[in-house]
Order: structure tokens, then C-alpha cells, then sequence
């Protein structure tokens, strides 16, 4: 008897064991897609060994000084550093077109030093940058004009032309214009590489302060959607 009654129990906990539901198995949560970040609208700066850095990384060029700078003040802008070493005005012109491609806003225009170092023609200079400018206008890209001083060998009437020259080309297009991007650079020992041409790090640090009160006249408006 004492057999019979434990054989009762032990077969319902079998039955009872057998209709049970299995635990569910844990299904892995699927990733989550992030969509693709959007291109942001490009400032691109043309120019030379100044703009490219010639000398210093490339985050110490002016160009990514200037993006860090507009970026904490909240505008998404990419600064594009299309700067190549010994490049004059007529190079500058040869890959304008690629230089604009994309959502472009903002071309700084920061050629003309190697044309002035050389002692080329300034009419000649002065017909590349205008032909750089209207490329740029009639892809609706608001042009930002940087001037250079000649060096002082070519003589005083050269000089004197080719300053002119970016300050009438700024005049005739209606663009905003910075005379002299070496301001307060230029011949300080502490803020040039010892070529005594290019500057040192702290020497772009203020390129880039030179321009960026111009250049964020030119933000609100560039910024809005096309």
C-alpha cells in the first residue's frame, strides 16, 4: 500500500511536468538603423601654402581653426582647405570647378601671393580672380575676398597696382573683402616658420581670427537651406 501511495504522486508530477509550457528564448534585440548624417554646407577656402598649412598639421591650418571657431558659435558649416603650396592665381582657376563642387556656400578666396612673389603681371592676376568670382556667383557662392601686399622689390608702382587690384575687385563684384590676411603676422619673428614667409601655429591661430569677423557676416545668410 505504502508503495501504491507514492506511486499516485510521483506520476502526476510527471503529468504535470510534461504539460508545462517551455520558457520562451530570449530573442536578441535587432540593431538599431541610425540614418546617414546629412552633408553639411561647405565653406571652401582656395588659396596657397597659407591656406594650406605649409609647415603645420592640417588641424592647425587656418581653414580647421576657422571650423572649430564657427562651429562653437552654432553654425554647422565644413571649412574645405583646397589651399596648394606654390599655386598662383592661374592654378587657382585651373580646379575652381572641382574645388566648388558639392553644397559649396562660402568660397574664401586667398590667392594672388605667389603672383606677387613671382612679379607676374597684376592685369593678369587680376583677370583670373575675376573669372574664380564669376564661377563661383553662378553657382550662387557667396565669395569672401582676401587681399596680399606685394613685397617691396618689385618697386613702388607695383606694388601699389596690386594692392588696387583686390580692392577693385572687391568694389565691382560687391564682395565682402579682408585687405591683408598676414595682418599683425607678417614680419613677427615669434609668429613665422624661419622661411620667415609661413606662419608658425599661433601665427594661423590669428589668419583665422583675421577673417572670422568677416566671414560671419557672411553666416546667416549662407546657412538657410537651398
Amino acid at each position: 500500500m505504502l508503495g501504491r501511495r507514492l506511486l499516485v504522486p510521483l506520476v502526476l508530477c510527471v503529468c504535470v511536468s510534461c504539460g508545462a509550457e517551455a520558457p520562451e528564448a530570449t530573442v536578441p534585440a535587432a540593431p538599431v538603423e541610425r540614418a546617414p548624417e546629412a552633408p553639411k554646407p561647405r565653406i571652401v577656402a582656395l588659396g596657397d601654402s597659407l591656406t594650406a598649412g605649409l609647415g603645420l598639421q592640417p588641424e592647425e591650418a587656418y581653414p580647421a581653426v576657422l571650423e572649430s571657431r564657427i562651429r562653437q558659435r552654432g553654425y554647422p558649416f565644413e571649412v574645405v582647405n583646397a589651399g596648394v603650396s606654390g599655386d598662383t592665381s592661374a592654378g587657382g582657376l585651373r580646379r575652381v570647378d572641382w574645388a566648388l563642387d558639392g553644397d559649396v556656400r562660402i568660397l574664401i578666396l586667398a590667392l594672388g601671393a605667389n603672383d606677387g612673389l613671382r612679379g607676374l603681371p597684376v592685369d593678369e592676376m587680376t583677370r583670373n580672380l575675376q573669372e574664380i568670382i564669376e564661377r563661383a556667383q553662378r553657382r550662387s557662392v557667396h565669395v569672401l575676398l582676401v587681399g596680399m601686399e606685394a613685397p617691396p622689390n618689385y618697386g613702388e608702382r607695383y606694388t601699389r597696382e596690386y594692392r588696387q587690384a583686390f580692392q577693385d575687385l572687391a568694389k565691382r563684384n560687391h564682395l565682402e573683402f579682408l585687405p591683408f590676411l598676414l595682418a599683425g603676422v607678417a614680419g613677427v619673428p615669434d609668429l613665422n616658420q624661419r622661411d620667415g614667409i609661413h606662419p608658425t601655429s599661433r601665427g594661423a591661430r590669428l589668419l583665422a581670427e583675421n577673417l572670422l569677423p568677416v566671414l560671419e557676416k557672411m553666416l546667416p545668410a549662407s546657412e538657410a537651406p537651398r
